[in-house]
Order: C-alpha cells, then structure tokens, then sequence
C-alpha cells in the first residue's frame, strides 16, 4: 500500500507534540518483551528490525514523504487530520521543518537479530538526534510495534519447533544424515495469514530455524532484506505435490492410477508429496501402497503420503481406542512399516525405508509435535519417519500480548535537565512496570541482562547496537549470520544434533 508514511500512526499521535512539556529536546525509548504468556516458554528470538529499517524508515518514508514536493504530503496530511479531528486542529509547520531537513534525525538501536532474549529485555531503543525532532521518537511507534512483534513471535515458535525436533532426532535417530531435521518442519501457512506482509514476515522467521517452505516470498523476502542469495545458499526449498482438485479430477473410481501416473509418468525421480485421504486414507494405505510398492521401491527418490483431516496424532500414531489390529488403531507410521520396513537407527529405533514417507500439514500445534513424537518414540520408531506442515494454526493463533511488547519512553531531556521516566499502575500485576531511563544490555555467564538509569557513556556500550542513524542504515546482517546465532543458542540449550 502506498500509503503516506505520516498516516502510519494512532490518531492521538498526531499532536503530542504539542502536550509534551515546553522545552522537551529528547524522548528516548525502548521496544520490549515485558512478558511471556506461555507456561512452557519464556525465551523469544528476536527478528525483523532490519526488514522494518529498510523497508519502512528508509523506502516508504523516503519514496512516500521527503522524495514528494513539500506541499503534497502537507496536504495530505492536513487535510486527514482536518477531517478527522477538526479543521486546523494538528498544526503542520512541524512537518514542514522535517520535509526540509530531508531524513529522519533519529538513531535506533537493535540487538544482533537471531538473538534469544527472556521478557524485560529491550531488543530496541530509538532516540531523536535534533532537539526540535522530539516528537519524531514515538510517533513511530504504532508503526514499530506493528510491524515487529510478528516476525519475533513467529522465529520463536519456529525455533521451539526446532528445539524440539533435535531433542528427539538425538534420542531416536543414527548420526547420519542427522540434518534431515532442518526440513521436519515445513511452513504451510501462507493462505492463512492476515495478509502479503504477515504471511511473508512470519514465513521469514520459520526460515530461521528450518529450510522446508511452501511460501515463495519468504525467499524474496531474505534476499530483499536480509541480503541472502539463494543462487549460492539454501534459503527455503520444497517439493511438488499434489492438492485434492488434482485428485478429485482423477476421480475416486480412478485414484490409484492418479498415484501411478504421478510416481511414474511425472515424477519417476525425486520427492513427490501426494495428498492421500481425499477420499479414504486409510484404503490408500492399505490397499493402494502395497499394490504399488515394486514401484515405489523402484523410483531413485521418496513417495511421500500426506493426510490431511482427522486427528493427527491419531492418524499418525494411531487410535487405542480403535479396534485392535485395525488401521486405525496402528496409525499410519506402523502400517507403511508393515508393507515397506526399513532400517535400525543406532540409537535402535525404526526408521521406514528411504522411499517412503509422510508429512502431516493440519492443525499442527506444538503440544500435537510434542504428542506426535513422544507417541512414535514410545512405539519404537524413530522421529524422521514424519515432517510436520506448520501452518497458520500455529503462525496465526498469537497476538502482540503473546510476548508482551511494548514500546516505552524512559528517558527525556527538556531544556538541557535529563529525566529518567517511567511507568508503574498500582492497578497492574507488574507486567506494565516500566524500566528507568537510559538502557544497556550486556551478557553475563550467557545470560542476557538489562541495566537502566545509565550514563550516556554506558549507553554506548553493550550489546545494543547502532542500526539506523540520521536516515542510512549503518549496519547489516545476512540471513546466514542469523542462523549461525540460533545454532549457537541450540548448542547452549543442549538441543544441539549428536
């Protein structure tokens, strides 16, 4: 949307210029996790400052306000604040002032993206660096809370996803080919997300932690902001696959002979993914797989069965209170085993021969990951027999609570005195308690730890560094560096693969 950057805000935004006390030179603020509402997690991956710098700060502001004649963009302005909020109510000569100037005089502050931060913890401070720009310092913030809580939200539950994939890779798994993990979780949320830009922010945070996408502009997006090439690294990647009105066109009468022209017409090699319960799945698997099997052993690749409505841990693991001996009460992962076998891991778990798989994309949740591969283990089998699709049942289902975040002024400066600022409702459990002035962030025997009421001097140290000054982005980092930080953090947590 090539909306007016001025318009990106609150409405009460608009003149708090003018209600800040006379003589105010510098707001200083911070954007924080102030508080984890999942029992189970209390750790967030921070991400999605540099898309915001660059795209936002830099791009829209530039192409939608300081590249457009002065008196367009007042215009515009005066006139939505004219009809909203009365004629002449917002004074524009503040505007005008920041047309001239040409950039934003602002610097902003961000932790090395990939970072793994607990609540209370500032990932972000931006500050004005001409006094009468003041204002500028929280006018962005509607702006940057809505683009950023997304992108942190979704890398941590992709990265919860992950540290959970290790755990029972370590336990079940043999060594080898052990990075087969990168791609047990698989992004199938695109069509479920509230728009191009949350399907694509969200997308880009899964890619932190796996490689497997069905969501093509989180490619674009990497290369676009994160300065990744996937002509000389793996960004995401997928595999072909089938959907229901490809099978439904086959017809039911027929579908068998849909999976043998699929797996030997247009895909005799390779990965194929085949969508499988259309109509009755668990006739595909027992009926359809062993008839097929000489040819699925026959390809140079992996034929993989995707249900896709039921219970999945059910379906996978199977039903005890089915009858005993059914389908249904074996799962699916057992009846492949019966039709193909497979291999002994080291660790003494099966694991199905290499061409033959499963992936289950429908209302995957961590708890049902959790269930899924405990239910497996417990079974004998090994967790690579299964890639779980997550989708926006999982990317969707958070708000900006989840985690808390929050953008907070804790420091000013009006007429050359310096205030430390804060908040604290004694109506509040604490959660909305507010951090003192100006802020650092250091590390301590690897545990991130935040100091505030700091000296100019300590604010310039630390972990918190400068991203964005006076307009031009200082300084980058690629979607590679980003991973090479959340491994890191894997090998701290001790989920890191044998």
């Amino acid at each position: 949307m090539n909306i007016n950057p001025l318009m990106l805000i609150d409405f009460y935004k608009a003149d708090h210029r003018r209600q800040y006390p006379e003589g105010t030179e510098l707001v200083y603020s911070n954007f924080t996790p102030r508080k984890s509402r999942l029992a189970e997690n209390d750790k967030l991956v921070f991400f999605g400052l540099q898309y915001f710098v660059k795209e936002y700060l830099v791009k829209q502001w530039n192409e939608g306000f300081f590249q457009l004649p002065k008196e367009k963009v007042i215009a515009d302005y005066k006139r939505r604040m004219d009809n909203a909020l009365g004629k002449d109510s917002i004074p524009v000569e503040h505007i005008a002032a920041l047309h001239d100037l040409g950039y934003l005089p602002l610097i902003i502050k961000g932790l090395p993206e990939g970072t793994i931060v607990t609540p209370k913890i500032p990932v972000v401070t931006i500050y004005n660096t001409k006094p009468e720009f003041f204002w500028l310092t929280n006018y962005l913030e509607s702006l940057m809370s809505a683009i950023l809580w997304k992108p942190c939200t979704s890398a941590t539950t992709a990265y919860q996803y992950r540290k959970t994939f290790n755990r029972f890779a370590n336990e079940t798994v043999s060594d080898e080919n052990i990075d087969f993990v990168f791609w047990q979780g698989h992004d199938f949320s695109f069509r479920g997300m509230s728009g191009i830009e949350d399907a694509c922010i969200s997308a880009a945070g899964h890619l932190l932690s796996f490689y497997g996408t069905d969501t093509v502009p989180a490619i674009d997006f990497h290369e676009l902001y994160y300065n990744a090439d996937s002509g000389k690294e793996l960004i995401g990647g997928s595999v072909p696959a089938t959907e229901h009105s490809v099978m439904c066109m086959g017809t039911k009468d027929d579908e068998i002979c849909t999976f043998e022209r699929l797996i030997e017409e247009l895909y005799p090699n390779g990965i194929v993914s085949i969508v499988s319960d259309t109509w009755d799945f668990w006739k595909v698997i027992t009926e359809f797989l062993p008839q097929l099997k000489s040819k699925i052993l026959a390809r140079n690749g992996k034929v993989v069965i995707r249900p896709d409505s039921g219970d999945p841990v059910k379906i996978i693991i199977g039903d005890k209170d089915a009858a005993p001996g059914s389908p249904e009460f074996k799962g699916a992962i057992e009846c492949m085993w019966d039709v193909f076998g497979g291999t002994i891991t080291d660790k003494g778990y099966k694991l199905l021969d290499s061409h033959i798989g499963l992936i289950y994309g429908d209302s995957i949740t961590l708890q049902r990951q959790k269930d899924i591969l405990n239910g497996l283990k417990e079974k004998g089998f090994a967790s690579f027999n299964v890639v779980l699709g997550i989708g926006s049942y999982t990317y969707e289902y958070v708000t900006r609570d989840t985690y808390g975040f929050a953008m907070k002024a804790t420091y000013g400066e009006v007429n050359g005195e310096a205030r430390n600022i804060f908040k604290d409702p004694k109506t509040d459990d604490g959660t909305k308690k507010s951090a003192k002035g100006l802020m650092q962030v250091t590390e301590k025997d690897g545990i991130l730890q935040m100091k505030d009421q700091c000296t100019w001097e300590e604010e310039k140290q630390g972990l918190l560094q400068t991203v964005y000054e006076n307009g031009k982005v200082v300084k980058e980092q690629s979607l590679s560096e980003i991973r090479s930080r959340i491994s890191e953090y894997l090998k701290k947590e001790n989920v890191v693969l044998a």
